[in-house]
């Protein structure tokens, strides 16, 4: 029998509940497990490091010394939702992505929320991802955020928490299908043992809803990457090649008359929706950054028009930014007239004094994040760090207060992976991805990151964590 390592008492396991108790939605997986050796886990996680290299499933690390591309690690142990508890998540991770739809399309017209003084004008006015050409710009359907990652944990208490919402250009659904994929190659038997909810009709479910966002019949809808060279290049090619569109890079698209064209061999073909993975400050040298060889120039003023839709909106950067994270909740209650369903991390903002004060003093207990920040980057994990590191941070922090955040620090749900021992506890957090059109949906499950460094809460591709496949389990039929 594989050897278990029991996860730490105090955190919460989403295989173990009690020592020795296995939660009920795994006990299928646990009488399989029972009859598995670690050679033959072995073998498979060796024939899918095999088939991810020869997928091309891999991710550049920007900065990385040898300046290659890397497998991220895959881990073969399932994560399991029950039924119940997928339904209650669905219902609050609709419920903060209808209302950050809503912010965006009122900040951008009547400032209702911050005449009503439930959000401080300055921490919108003021954000670096705020674009004032936005500003009364009517867009189909009112939405800005046409695809959207909210990254969830689940604490001690047994909990989910918001940690973050992703709407500028989330990545990773591409694994979360890849993995799926790559899980019922190797282990099809467990698919026969359990009632999991499908995936794989994510691309379909993306390409309707870009082809609906626009008021043409019969859009031609293109995925715009800033090229091979992206670290998320693979997911643009992936989803370009699944929906059975043009993958193009900005040389690639031209304007005329206030309308976008792409180039092919039977000349121009105008472009209705483009499905960008290129940030604001790089779409167009005539708007924004006048140096980008990545956008394409007259972009904006196409857009401002009507001729073309953009996926996700030029502007939707203010809505995820750690500043305003802190007022999601109040966005609910303001525009859905609903408490939340799903709870904010409790959070400190460093711009304010008193708040500034009390995580200067408790900086060796916190995590400390860049309000822009990204990928596990420009943070302090307090209880993680040095007294040295500490002191260091402690100086930007004074230097710069309106550039951080700070969090108490959640002990993130484990699942158990395989290690060369057998299987061990990991910190693990989820990104469920969320398709806003005339209807809000989203697939059952999510991307599950691991952290793989045992003890670590860093899960993130760029700083070395893994993912696992995330079943969600669907009720019984009656």
């Amino acid at each position: 029998m594989i050897k278990v390592t029991t996860p730490p008492a105090g955190g919460f396991d989403e295989m173990f509940g009690a020592p020795g108790r296995v939660r009920e939605q795994y006990a299928a997986y646990w009488r399989w497990l029972e009859g598995v050796s670690m050679d033959t886990i072995e073998r498979k996680r060796k024939e899918a490091d095999l088939l991810f290299h020869r997928v091309g499933i891999t991710f550049n690390v920007y900065g990385a010394e040898e300046g290659t591309e890397r497998l991220i690690p895959f881990d073969s142990l399932p994560r399991i939702i029950p039924a119940a508890e997928w339904q209650a998540l669905e219902q609050g991770i609709l419920q903060r992505v209808e209302a950050l739809n809503l912010f965006l399309h009122d900040i951008y017209h009547d400032q209702a929320i911050l005449k009503s003084g439930r959000i401080p004008a300055d921490q919108v006015f003021a954000n670096a991802q705020y674009q004032p050409c936005m500003q009364g710009l009517d867009l189909p359907n009112d939405i800005y955020a046409h695809i959207a990652g909210v990254d969830l944990i689940r604490n001690n208490d047994g909990d989910y928490y918001v940690l973050e919402d992703n709407l500028r250009t989330p990545s990773g659904v591409s694994y979360m299908i890849e993995n799926r994929r790559m899980l019922m190659r190797l282990y099809p038997e467990l698919f026969a043992k359990h009632r999991v909810a499908p995936v794989d009709h994510y691309p379909a479910l993306l390409h309707e809803m870009l082809a609906q966002s626009c008021h043409v019949a019969n859009p031609c809808v293109v995925v715009l990457t800033p090229g091979r060279y992206n670290s998320a290049y693979f997911e643009h090619a992936f989803l370009a090649r699944q929906m059975g569109v043009e993958l193009v890079e900005g040389a690639d698209l031209f304007t005329k008359g206030g309308f976008v064209y792409m180039r092919t061999t039977a000349g121009p073909q105008r472009v209705d929706v483009i499905y960008r993975r290129i940030d604001d400050a790089y779409l167009d040298p005539l708007a924004f950054e006048p140096d980008s060889m990545l956008g394409v120039p007259g972009l904006m003023s196409a857009y401002r028009e009507g001729n073309v839709v953009l996926a996700n909106a030029v502007g939707t950067g203010v809505a995820d930014d750690k500043s305003i994270y802190p007022y999601v909740p109040d966005m609910i209650r303001f525009y859905l007239g609903q408490e939340p369903v799903l709870k904010n991390v409790p959070t400190w903002q460093c711009r304010k004094s008193d708040d500034l004060g009390h995580v200067l003093d408790r900086l060796h207990e916190l995590v400390v994040k860049e309000v822009h920040g990204a990928g596990g980057y420009g943070m302090l994990i307090g209880p993680a760090s040095t007294r040295e590191q500490i002191e260091q941070f402690r100086k930007q922090l004074v230097a710069h207060p309106e550039n951080y955040i700070a969090q108490p620090t959640l002990s993130l749900s484990s699942c158990p992976v395989f290690v060369e021992e057998g299987i061990a506890p990991r910190h693990i957090d989820l990104r469920p991805f969320v398709l806003s059109g005339r209807e809000v949906r989203l697939v059952p499950g999510g991307l599950t990151r691991v952290a793989m460094k045992e003890g670590s809460l860093v899960v993130n591709s760029s700083q070395g964590g893994g993912t696992k496949d995330t079943w969600v389990l669907e009720a019984p039929s009656c």
